[in-house]
Order: structure tokens, then sequence, then C-alpha cells
């Protein structure tokens, strides 16, 4: 079901992502020289769906930077809990341990109950 559900996703976005390349496949100028438009310094005739493709990428990886950042708080609170919860866990058993080992020895004769 899943793997249908992918495809039923992902076989329209190839469909899409192919005919923008096919679309757009003249070279265009990529110029880094934002001062000299007749002859730039650092530029690059390159196909127009790469220059897309390229600025998608960059835009996916700078949002799954913010992302990331901005979860750190969650993170740091959930090893915190983490560390507290194995620490619970291991003072719990070593607790059961004791209890255990305090219900084998043999009872002790109460001094009120030879009074009686």
């Amino acid at each position: 079901m899943i793997r249908f559900l992918k495809a039923l996703i992902l076989l329209p976005v190839a469909i899409i992502v192919v005919l923008l390349a096919v679309a757009n496949r003249a070279p265009v100028t990529l110029s880094l020289d934002p001062f000299s438009q007749e002859a730039p310094e650092f530029s690059a005739q390159i196909p127009l769906f790469l220059v897309i493709f390229a600025a998608v990428m960059v835009g996916v990886v700078i949002g799954g930077v913010a992302t990331w950042l901005a979860q750190s708080k969650n993170r740091r609170k959930r090893r915190h809990l983490r560390r507290e919860a194995n620490t619970l866990r291991h003072e719990t058993e070593r607790l059961r341990a004791q209890q255990q080992a305090n219900a084998t020895l043999p009872a002790l004769p109460s001094t009120q109950a030879s009074r009686i």
C-alpha cells in the first residue's frame, strides 16, 4: 500500500521534472559578477533547468539546516529526559532487588508478640 502511494505521488513529480528539463534546456548565462554586465568576470553558460534545480536544492538544504537548528532545544530536552528516565529505571531496579533481598530474610520475632 505504501509502495503504491509513493508511486502515486512520485510518478507525477518525476514527469513534471522531466518536462521542465526538456522545456528549459536552452543555455543561459549565469553571472556571479554584479559590476560588469557586458563582460562578466565569473560567468557560465548552463541550461536553465540546472539553474532551477540548483536553486531548489540550495533551498532544501537551507530549510533543512534552519529546521535542524530550530529543533535543538527539543533535542536537548529529550536527551535530558532520556538520562533522567535511565536514572530512575536503574534506581527502581536497585530498590526492587533490595526489596526482594529483604523479603528472603527470615522475620525476627517481634517483642510485642512475645509479651502477649
